[in-house]
């Protein structure tokens, strides 16, 4: 792509570019971007364009794959969470949060193992993340992010449920460091309104009060 005046545009980070400096590059219209990975390119755009304006990131543009819409936000979701993984770290340690709690009346299981038990919440948080990032990198599942069969979308609530309570356990628990990272990505409120609008989690499992409607606690599955 070029600009008016004839000056190439390289959508790179070059090696050594600082972090300040990350993607600072124009925006593209979507009709114009030609690589197979339209959509997660599209959806980064509009985050660093403006990552309060959820209703702009959440529509999915005409003429393109439901499917393949939700798989990618998912996971850009689980990318992001990572940054809110690497917070937890300094404050979340095994022997001070022994479980994966959000109040009192939840305590999560991690499916992680052969039979779901209880971890750390620093520990079901890795290894959350990283079942989420095996899953939807799966040949088997997902061989191809331009087309996805529904028997593969079906298996995206799971993974929702279970990113959920990352955002549930620091909201309870570690509310600073929530707060503070909410503010810069709006992440919690977006992964909310996301699941909401294609009904991948009930509305009971939503506990942090991020849409200003309150919720009523309940039992948690693995």
């Amino acid at each position: 792509m070029k600009m008016a005046e004839g000056t190439t545009i390289l959508r790179r980070n070059r090696p050594g570019t600082k972090a300040k400096d990350f993607c600072r590059w124009p925006d593209e219209p979507l009709e114009k971007m030609e690589s197979t990975l339209v959509i997660p390119q599209y959806i980064q755009q509009l985050i660093r364009k403006d990552p309060s304006n959820i209703d702009s990131i959440l529509k999915i543009p005409e003429n393109y794959e439901q499917g393949v819409w939700k798989y990618e936000h998912l996971r850009q979701f689980c990318m992001e969470l990572n940054g809110l993984a690497v917070r937890l770290q300094g404050e979340c340690h095994p022997d001070t949060c022994t479980q994966m709690t959000a109040t009192e009346q939840w305590i999560f299981l991690c499916a992680a193992h052969k039979t779901p038990k209880e971890c750390p919440a620093i520990d079901y948080t890795r290894h959350t993340l990283d079942g989420a990032a095996c899953l939807l990198n799966s040949n088997k599942y997902f061989p191809s992010r331009v087309s996805i069969k529904a028997t593969s979308v079906d298996k995206l609530g799971s993974v929702c449920r279970r990113v959920y309570r990352i955002f549930s356990h620091a909201y309870f628990h570690h509310r600073q460091i929530f707060d503070e990272f909410e503010n810069e990505t709006h992440l919690c409120k977006r992964f909310t309104q996301f699941v909401t609008i294609y009904n991948l989690m009930s509305k009971d499992n939503l506990i942090v009060p991020i849409l200003e409607e309150d919720s009523t606690p309940g039992e948690s599955e693995a």
